[in-house]
């Protein structure tokens, strides 16, 4: 069974998210962690303070958070009608990243999709500082969905790489899941540097090769350009419904989310995103 943690702000983007998860699984035994974290901006102070007049904040908050946790879930389970899905809700009074790391190793969840935008839904920013920090520290992939995505079936997903991971099974379970689900097409992406492959990324090429197996896929090389360029251009000859990268020390990811950049070269991911961290988290 497939444990999936959804996190919300009770925005439309992170229901939008929850849809997405449930179409996306839809053939799948799954369990969906609602999760949502609160923590009042005046706790720091009147928290420690022990303020007579602050006396059951907390409580009101987590009552808050229960109600919409529940209503969402009745949503979900009204339009998403499958004897396959399970939802749980779980609110707690903590920082969302901390929250939903330990509920991956508590729950060992295979998943982490949510928005990439949050309830203020600033349109120029490319994620959300939320889905940012639980992209850098999460230990299972995670899948941002883009407010503007309409779900279609993930037939073609685009998988970028510099042949510099040590690739394993372990990166690529989630990743497989969906493409046996679906049968997907991988599209391996490398773009060149104008060298040749060195001895080291052309083993990890074979075994990444290996590691596909007869699912459906095609190996590409394109001349030397700016990987975001490589990304951009390679998606105007193919649709593709899906983005997929291994976050390692030499991939580009680092610079993806300084915003600046990101404004500069014209980044703009309309697609679901999903990155799997090197050390993947193995249960």
């Amino acid at each position: 069974m497939k444990k999936i943690i959804l996190p919300t702000d009770f925005s439309e983007n992170a229901y939008h998210a929850l849809a997405y998860a449930a179409k996306l699984f839809k053939e799948e035994t799954c369990t969906f962690y609602l999760m949502h974290t609160f923590t009042p901006a005046i706790y720091q102070t009147e928290y420690i303070l022990h303020s007579p007049g602050q006396i059951g904040l907390g409580d009101f908050y987590q009552t808050d958070s229960d109600e919409h946790l529940s209503e969402m879930k009745k949503r979900a389970e009204t339009e998403f009608k499958n004897a396959k899905h399970t939802y749980i809700t779980h609110s707690a009074f903590n920082i969302l990243v901390d929250e939903v790391l330990d509920m991956v190793k508590k729950e060992k969840a295979d998943l982490i999709i949510m928005g990439t935008q949050g309830a203020t839904g600033a349109k120029e920013i490319f994620l959300g500082t939320h889905t940012v920090h639980l992209v850098k520290k999460a230990t299972c992939p995670v899948i941002a969905v883009p407010a503007i995505y309409n779900y279609k079936e993930p037939k073609e997903i685009l998988f970028p790489t510099d042949y510099e991971v040590d690739f394993t099974q372990d990166h690529f379970s989630a990743l497989f899941n969906i493409t046996d689900l679906h049968e997907s097409r991988i599209e391996v992406l490398h773009i060149s540097t104008g060298y040749e492959l060195t001895e080291n990324q052309e083993n990890n090429r074979k075994k990444l090769s290996g590691l596909i197996g007869e699912r459906a896929h095609a190996f590409h090389d394109v001349p030397s350009q700016e990987i975001i360029s490589g990304i951009n251009n390679f998606q105007k000859t193919r649709e593709v419904q899906i983005l997929a990268m291994i976050q390692n020390k030499h991939t580009f990811l680092e610079s993806l989310f300084i915003e600046p950049v990101i404004k500069k070269i014209g980044f703009h991911v309309t697609i679901p995103f999903m990155v799997i961290p090197d050390a993947v988290n193995v249960h």
